[in-house]
């Protein structure tokens, strides 16, 4: 067909624009369950979108050659943002192929059995170009809220680690899905060596992060910051397990696992003790991995961790203190002889039984055993720091 055929015929397809959109828009509310549940300013606007797809068409019509342009996704005109939120991109192919189909049932009554063909031709042309402009607007506005979500969760994850947790900060994880109330820690440890250079490596890191939480029913936020890998877990019961889950996403290096809190407003205490546990860690190079970071309380202590000497203070020294002293003696003497029951014994003027009974007391009192040679090191550190620290 000649350019100034196809001009003739656009110019009549022009003139029907406006009641082919009204009859497109009367099939949608009898036809489409979803849009009848539209409100009826959004009902409204989607009338505007199909009236500027016809209208999309016919200059598409007019300015096609015998071989048809590629169409762009603007044929939305000032829709594609607005479209991803009010409608699914399936709802849109629905409502392209009702739009489409109330064009055709009317084409040849608008321009005549012959030239009617040659535009059904054109739409089914047409039609193929407007669903890759539909998946291209939806790429994008997936593209543009995944991007926005990263930098969303980076921006809760930092407000974790700096404890300026508030209502607003909760509001935020809200709104990436976060649901847990309680049971909540904070694992950190080094991010893989490979993701140098590469910019979509971090999210990418992070998305499997969360997959892997996931599967085990744990809400998590995550981030990569520099050369570390900061993972926030919600709706813990086990933190070994939990820890388990995810800890083959990080890089090599120690892994350390905060304390269980309360609630989000309160992670910034598991994120305090992570952030300390993993820069003492490599004070202990035979640590589990991943390990807790009340593990690592005598190397955090000798780092210059002010909580964690009194931490271990609180939970060793007073405790021996409060004893009469007795206990605090024998594991003084204990840990002294270099662990020897015999030796403690000999030191104290007591029966070697009475040191064993002894150190079962301890263990009782700490949740350590004095014959284990890192629980030794522990309570070891906690009573030098209890001495250094009393104020008696």
């Amino acid at each position: 067909m000649a350019s100034r055929s196809r001009a003739v015929l656009a110019r009549r397809l022009n003139k029907a624009v406006a009641p082919l959109a009204t009859a497109a828009v009367a099939r949608m509310d009898r036809d489409l369950p979803w849009f009848r549940e539209l409100s009826a300013r959004d009902r409204a606007w989607i009338g505007m979108v199909a009236q500027n797809g016809i209208a999309s068409f016919v200059d598409w019509f007019r300015e096609s050659g015998p071989e048809p342009k590629a169409l762009r996704a603007d044929v939305f005109g000032t829709a594609p943002t607005a479209l991803a939120r009010v409608v699914t991109l399936q709802q849109t192919v629905s409502m392209v192929r009702t739009t489409i189909e109330v064009v055709e049932s009317q084409i040849d009554e608008l321009m005549g059995p012959e030239d009617g063909a040659e535009v059904r031709a054109a739409i089914l042309h047409f039609s193929r170009e407007v669903a890759f402009a539909a998946a291209e607007v939806y790429a994008r506005a997936a593209e543009m809220r995944g991007a926005w979500d990263a930098r969303l969760e980076a921006l809760v994850v930092d407000s974790v680690l700096r404890g300026e947790i508030d209502e607003a900060v909760r509001s935020r994880a809200a709104a990436l899905e976060w649901q847990s109330s309680s049971r909540i820690t904070v694992i950190v440890g080094h991010a893989p060596e490979d993701l140098r250079g590469d910019e979509t490596g971090p999210q990418r890191v992070v998305d499997d992060v969360r997959r892997s939480a996931r599967q085990v029913g744990l809400d998590v936020l995550g981030a990569v910051q520099g050369d570390r890998l900061v993972v926030v877990l919600g709706g813990v019961e086990d933190s070994d397990k939990a820890a388990a889950a995810i800890v083959e996403h990080f890089g090599p290096g120690p892994v350390v696992v905060g304390p269980l809190v309360d609630d989000l407003l309160s992670a910034n205490v598991s994120a305090r003790a992570v952030i300390a546990g993993l820069r003492a860690a490599k004070g202990w190079p035979q640590a589990p991995r991943p390990v807790a970071a009340d593990d690592l309380l005598p190397e955090r202590s000798l780092s210059g961790d002010g909580h964690a000497r009194h931490q271990l203070v609180s939970h060793v020294y007073k405790p021996l203190l409060a004893s009469d002293r007795i206990l605090l003696d024998t594991a003084t003497a204990y840990v002294e002889a270099g662990g020897s029951v015999e030796g403690a014994a000999r030191a104290l003027f007591v029966h070697a039984n009475t040191v064993r009974y002894r150190l079962r007391r301890i263990e009782q009192l700490t949740g350590l055993s004095p014959t284990d040679p890192r629980d030794a090191y522990t309570l070891r550190i906690g009573i030098t720091l209890g001495r250094l620290l009393s104020s008696d």
